[in-house]
């Protein structure tokens, strides 16, 4: 009799590899490897090869890249989404495209269950549980890690017994994940927050203190808040992405030391390398403040955060973010033009905005001949503006000669 099947997350990696015969005696199932490229820099065939040999009934490779970006990436871009104003949540935006086709592999392949390698501490073990639920409560969730409590040696034991093969290579004392839009690296001396990050923490960006003494300027246009251009060539958003990675590491740009607030509840020291998330949110913040009216640029950074927060939480696929999506897309239909951004020692600083629908208006903000600001109005604006102020200040705060006490200075006692 045929066993069912399990859709198993699968990187290739030590854990997961041994997660193929364990399912298997464990539970009684088939699985079925998936494996997606997002950027990371692997080869997928090959990883799709190796889940074979290891025991997988069957081995899915998907290159989900434009997918990613183009319906992950650059909708948190528009949002202005930066989980507590540093991390650009590059994990994050992966955990739930990699579940949901994870979902469609199980449904095309008549699976009964899905799994993943995440451990019972970290934020990701949500991202996936909370969308499997969410778009298929019927299939069971299966997490190995945390339920085995092994050391290393004892999987490379398991590993040895069932002829899966075990790369001799120096093991990382860092956990990292990495897609196109960024490396995060924890564990290790990464565990005190008051040490410094060493060099071999990063991978992607030079030290800023070794990074070309001169600095190098690269142009984005944007349409409709999604970056489309860089230096005055169309270009899809894959080699964008690389093309700012390159140029933005070698810079020293995009390193992040982020203390942050994990969703299980716990605080969590991370290390990010993200030069081009970094270089495309500056410039396309400050082409916001060309584009955007007043009030809609300071409510956007409330809904920034909420954006951020539904992102980081695990909860993409919720009507909520579908409803801040809307005002998003709505928000940023102006925001087109070109922003000149400056790269120099870690840095990445815009030097340069323009766009045709600009609010900026050089007659109106000059001090020179031609301004057209009129002078006259300001008398009796300001005389409005304050009106409040001095109405209350005369009824309540200086009545019966009373002085006025200044905010947050202290009284000196007699």
């Amino acid at each position: 009799m045929a066993r069912e099947r399990v859709v198993l997350a699968y990187s290739g990696g030590l854990d997961t590899s041994v997660m193929v015969p364990w399912i298997g005696e464990k539970y009684n199932l088939d699985v079925i490897a998936f494996t997606v490229d997002l950027g990371q820099g692997e080869d997928i065939e090959k990883i799709r090869h190796k889940a074979q040999k290891t025991g997988a009934v069957d081995a899915v490779a998907l290159d989900a890249r434009n997918l990613f970006i183009d319906c992950f990436v650059w909708p948190a871009l528009m949002a202005g989404a930066m989980y507590e104003g540093k991390y650009p949540l590059a994990t994050a935006l992966g955990r739930p495209l990699i579940a949901k086709l994870m979902v469609d592999v199980a449904r095309e392949k008549g699976a009964k269950a899905v799994a993943h390698g995440c451990t019972g501490k970290g934020n990701d073990q949500v991202r996936f549980d909370v969308t499997f639920q969410t778009l298929a409560p019927d299939l069971r969730i299966i997490a190995p890690v945390r339920e085995w409590k092994w050391t290393r040696d004892e999987e490379i034991k398991f590993a040895q017994k069932h002829d899966i093969p075990v790369e001799a290579k120096i093991e990382s004392p860092y956990s990292i994940d990495q897609n196109i839009f960024g490396r995060s690296c924890e564990a290790g001396v990464l565990e005190d927050p008051w040490d410094e990050p060493p060099e071999g923490a990063y991978a992607w960006t030079t030290d800023p203190l070794k990074a070309p003494n001169e600095p190098v300027y690269v142009e984005i246009d944007f349409e409709h808040g999604r970056p489309v251009g860089l230096d005055g060539k169309k270009i899809d958003g894959v080699a964008l992405l690389e093309q700012l990675n390159d140029l933005g590491g070698k810079h020293g740009v995009g390193r992040i030391d982020h203390v942050e607030n994990r969703l299980v509840g716990i605080k969590s020291r991370e290390v990010y390398e993200a030069p081009a998330a970094i270089i495309l949110h500056e410039a396309h913040r400050e082409l916001e403040t060309l584009c955007l009216s007043k009030p809609s640029q300071r409510f956007k950074t409330l809904v920034s955060q909420e954006y951020a927060d539904i992102i980081y939480n695990g909860l993409w696929f919720s009507a909520f973010h579908q409803d801040l999506f809307q005002f998003v897309l709505s928000n940023q239909r102006y925001v087109t033009g070109l922003v000149r951004v400056k790269l120099y020692k870690g840095k990445a600083t815009v030097v340069g905005r323009k766009s045709e629908y600009s609010l900026y208006s050089k007659k109106l903000a000059t001090y020179e001949s031609g301004d057209q600001f009129d002078h006259d109005a300001a008398k009796g604006f300001i005389r409005l503006h304050g009106l409040g102020q001095q109405t209350q200040a005369h009824v309540q705060l200086l009545k019966d000669g009373r002085g006025f006490d200044l905010p947050g200075l202290l009284r000196h006692e007699k």
